[in-house]
């Protein structure tokens, strides 16, 4: 079963995603900050093929997360897919400029989110 790391302060949107994510056979690990997202990946118990990661998290960004993930070995490998309302293309080309993909919150369905991911999957 794949894992996917929801790392997302909403809890509305955050309970919603984990459920059809769940729904879709993932097992999900939700986390609502920054800071918790790191200490997750760097325990090493719960280790994702994917992180679904908003950009503004209380604790730590969610470019510090991937900055971060992207400069220790181990946690490299982590497809990482970035929801998030900031749509500025300086934003998208940083967060890709990182490996990551990107979708915008508003344009994004539950389904795009989902067949997203199952595509960074294979």
């Amino acid at each position: 079963m794949a894992k996917v790391l929801l790392v997302e302060d909403d809890p509305f949107l955050s309970s919603l995603l984990k459920t059809r994510l769940e729904k879709e056979g993932l097992e999900v690990r939700l986390v609502n900050d920054g800071k918790e997202a790191h200490k997750v990946l760097l325990e090493g118990k719960f280790q994702p093929e994917v992180m679904l990661l908003d950009l503004i998290l209380p604790g730590e960004s969610g470019f510090e997360v991937l900055e971060d993930i992207r400069k220790t070995p181990g946690l490299q490998k982590i497809k990482a897919l970035v929801l998030s309302n900031l749509g500025q293309e300086v934003d998208v080309r940083h967060a890709r400029e990182l490996g990551a993909e990107y979708l915008v919150k508003a344009q994004a369905s539950q389904e795009d989110i989902v067949n997203k991911i199952k595509e960074m999957i294979k």
